[in-house]
């Protein structure tokens, strides 16, 4: 089980998983900004993109967060600060924390920071690196999108959404589908919980992220491939509404979290 603990630094304050082996202090998070000690970086991976580092906790994933939209051209990754709890960083770290306490397949949390300047703020974010791992963006530009995989995929979208998990951004690149996995239920996690929340379950709001996911696939080339629909997007379809109705009683995680 994840166990959150804050520490307070000089100018803000990072949360982090007790059990994680390590404190993390401020220079676990100092990488993301171009340090050479960066292994690589993963640009698809969420706004700014994601810089895989080894921490003396594991290796980890390590995104700064960046604004989007046009507010971006006024601060890049300056957000206005309402309080701890509120921040961008804390928030998805508890949620993130909520999620794989619940056994849901999600890259689980190290620790999160922000550092306060005046009235905004910036933060970043580490999660345990899920690897070896390719996106469904990837899988789909080097054809080795089937059925096999989208009903896997179809399987974990509904088991999120029976839970009552919403996800901001649900598109290719925020699902992994991982290598060589020991069973079928530890092949696809889902990444990048930025903005996510807890919903009462409700077709349309469901819906509406399986909408999402299939534009960002028609966005990178889905729309090209003749039987893409029959070879992947109908099975992963079928394999959700399949275990949604069996998830029928599955109890949300609504209200659960602190």
């Amino acid at each position: 089980m994840i166990e959150a603990q804050v520490q307070s630094t000089d100018t803000g304050a990072i949360v982090f998983d007790r059990a994680a082996g390590a404190v993390p202090d401020a220079a676990w998070f100092e990488r993301v900004h171009g340090s050479p000690s960066m292994n690589e970086t993963n640009p698809a991976a969420g706004r700014g993109g994601v810089a895989f580092v080894r921490t003396p906790a594991g290796e980890c994933a390590l995104r700064h967060y960046h604004r989007g939209g046009l507010v971006a051209h006024l601060s890049v990754d300056r957000y206005l600060w309402s309080g701890a709890s509120r921040t961008r960083a804390f928030r998805e770290f508890r949620l993130l924390a909520q999620l794989a306490n619940a056994h849901l397949p999600v890259s689980e949390p190290v620790a999160a920071r922000y550092v306060r300047e005046g009235c905004r703020y910036r933060a970043d974010l580490l999660t345990r690196r899920i690897a070896p791992a390719r996106s469904l963006g990837e899988r789909l530009d080097d054809g080795s999108l089937d059925a096999v995989l989208a009903q896997r995929v179809g399987r974990t979208l509904a088991r999120f959404h029976a839970a009552g998990v919403w996800h901001a951004d649900l598109n290719a690149h925020n699902i992994l589908a991982k290598d060589g996995a020991a069973s079928a239920d530890e092949s696809v996690f889902l990444i990048d919980f930025d903005r996510g929340r807890l919903r009462k379950p409700k077709l349309a709001w469901q819906q509406s992220n399986l909408k999402r996911l299939r534009r960002s696939l028609d966005k990178l080339g889905a729309r090209k491939i003749p039987d893409f629909d029959a070879r992947f997007w109908h099975p992963l379809l079928a394999a959700y509404d399949a275990a949604m109705a069996r998830a029928g009683s599955v109890p949300s995680l609504i209200g659960t979290l602190s």
